[in-house]
């Protein structure tokens, strides 16, 4: 859970390094959401009704950080950040975070 604050943090923070044109105003709005969302979702995990329900919100997290994924990779290759340093560090966590609830998810459905 402090993980994923964390990189919701992070990123917040790296949106404020956005070129502020057409393109880096929507990946600065999909990525606050896509980051910020993934936390909250798990902070449901919290309250499942069932070990599927269970399952279902760990998905609904990895469908938010691999979107908040693409963002960084878009925002990466067409430099619309000046934090390249930071920039990177949300890719690897953003990898990372992404390994842990792949493999959860597999873990958690081989139990149903």
């Amino acid at each position: 859970e402090d993980r994923l604050i964390e990189f919701a943090a992070m990123i917040i923070e790296l949106t404020d390094s956005l070129r502020r044109n057409r393109a880096g105003l929507t990946l600065n709005d999909q990525m606050s959401r896509s980051c910020i969302s993934a936390a909250l979702n798990y902070g449901e995990t919290g309250g499942s009704e069932s070990p599927k329900d269970f399952v279902h919100k760990l998905q609904i997290v990895l469908k938010e950080l691999r979107e908040t994924l693409m963002a960084l990779r878009i925002t990466e290759k067409s430099k619309l950040s000046s934090n390249k340093e930071l920039l990177q560090k949300c890719l690897v966590e953003s990898n990372e975070l992404i390994s842990i609830f792949t493999k959860s998810v597999i873990t958690n459905k081989g139990k149903l």
